[in-house]
């Protein structure tokens, strides 16, 4: 076994692992990445292109069939064609890997390692069977993965997880997606639309991000127009039956229907990978879950002593797994860890305002913290339905619901949450006027075009305007 010395030693190379490498050699520290696995980031692979992908099959299907809507008529039968979607899937999810691939390969060979690394101690790091690498400082960006129930694996490979379903050859005719989050939901009305029969099954109420009591009985009603949601189903059972599953659920009438589907898709949220990383050979604290603790300014975790030389980033923190920031997260830990091996002190950066986008049709979003940790009485809310709003019906997608938060005494804009078409611009529009602090008023006298989306953002902002005039 060789023996390595450097500043910085980087587990993982994804998203945050590979900001965390660029900052760290920028700030002039010698750094090592290491990958366990396939090189390529989870989003490129199979999480945010591929289902983007998917959804986009999805979406022009769904355009077809509201074509008639516009007095514009398809002759004959509109088919899907499966194996073509998927195959489409797959060729550009591996272009955009392939991109991923070209900036690994622009790290120079003797900054990059595989193998599965191990914490031997604060600042030793064992690589597989070849490398032992001493680093000053080090940073854990090992991602995560999709979890399920243990009693889920008796279905054999009637089970699926999302990663799988990229690497599908053709559409199959039924799907039961367990778990209403971001992801059930996204797919789970992608495969509807192209054709598969679905239903999207959960437990407790909760679907996708949404906190706001408002926009979650919206959602719930939208979305149970176009295919089954349930978002607090009983299921008594799921058993495999040859090449299917059945699968038992008691309905609102106390009666119990079987329903059989080609696959059952676990939906039911991830994990972060750092369970085998040898964290109990390092002095980092863990909360009850196993996951270390750290201080999101910094991204250094916390030892019993208060600091750490070791830094975390991305997934594996389970703080916002979401691209972004975790491509933010290892900017600041590979900057901050060059810092420490060379001797200075870290840098805590102010995180950027949080912002959510699910991409279902209608389009969920949330800026802010969300509804749920708004404190009752703190705010005032204004609303804004889309069922008549100009821009909306010209489109044929005029349904939806947004909610704007503000304080009562500065009137201050505090954050949203809608189901709304065309969220994703909306809540960028919302987040950088969080980011700057503005006050509804402020917001009020930006311009707004005719006829746009945004207009509905104005009518939200209006009504709420006039109830900080009463207050």
């Amino acid at each position: 076994m060789q023996t390595l010395q450097v500043d910085v030693a980087i587990i993982g190379a994804g998203t945050a692992g590979l900001a965390a490498y660029r900052s760290a050699k920028a700030a002039g520290a010698s750094v090592v990445i290491i990958e366990g696995g396939d090189y390529g980031t989870t989003c490129a692979r199979v999480g945010c292109m591929p289902s983007k992908l998917l959804i986009a099959a999805a979406e022009a299907a769904d355009a077809v069939g509201k074509a008639p809507g516009f007095g514009i008529h398809v002759d004959g039968v509109v088919r899907i064609d499966g194996g073509a979607v998927m195959e489409r899937v797959r060729r550009e999810r591996d272009r955009f890997v392939g991109f991923v691939l070209s900036d690994v390969q622009d790290i120079p060979g003797t900054d990059r390692l595989l193998g599965r690394a191990v914490f031997r101690d604060d600042h030793t790091i064992a690589v597989a069977d070849h490398t032992l690498i001493r680093c000053k400082s080090s940073v854990i960006a090992t991602g995560s993965r999709a979890t399920y129930p243990d009693t889920f694996k008796s279905l054999g490979e009637r089970l699926i997880i999302s990663d799988d379903v990229f690497n599908w050859r053709d559409l199959p005719r039924s799907v039961a997606v367990m778990g209403p989050g971001i992801v059930g939901l996204e797919l789970g009305q992608a495969l509807h639309r192209l054709g598969v029969r679905v239903a999207v099954l959960g437990r407790g109420g909760r679907v996708g991000p949404l906190s706001d009591p408002e926009i979650l009985s919206y959602a719930v009603a939208a979305f149970n127009r176009e295919f089954t949601l349930e978002p607090d189903a009983h299921v008594e059972s799921m058993e495999r039956e040859g090449d299917r599953v059945a699968l038992r659920r008691k309905g609102a009438d106390g009666k119990v229907a079987v329903e059989h589907f080609d696959y059952v898709l676990a939906a039911t949220g991830r994990a972060p990978n750092v369970s085998d990383i040898g964290l109990d050979q390092t002095g980092i604290r863990l909360d009850d879950k196993g996951i270390p603790t750290f201080d999101p300014l910094t991204t250094r975790t916390l030892s019993a002593s208060g600091a750490s030389p070791i830094f975390i980033a991305g997934d594996a923190n389970n703080f916002i797994p979401l691209l972004h920031e975790a491509a933010d997260e290892g900017r600041i830990a590979g900057r901050n860890a060059a810092r420490v091996a060379l001797g200075s002190l870290v840098t805590p950066v102010q995180r950027r305002v949080p912002i959510g986008i699910v991409f279902t049709d209608p389009q969920i979003a949330i800026v802010g913290g969300g509804f749920h940790l708004l404190e009752a009485g703190s705010f005032v809310t204004g609303q804004a339905s889309f069922q008549d709003q100009g821009r909306s019906r010209i489109m044929l997608k005029n349904q939806g619901l947004l909610n704007i938060y503000a304080d009562p005494a500065t009137g201050d804009f505090l954050g949203a949450e809608m189901l709304v078409p065309a969220a994703e611009h909306l809540a960028h529009l919302l987040a950088w006027a969080l980011q700057n602090q503005m006050t509804v008023t402020q917001m009020l006298e930006m311009p707004f075009y005719h006829p746009v989306v945004e207009e509905g953002l104005r009518t939200a902002l209006r009504e709420v305007q006039a109830k900080l005039r009463v207050a």
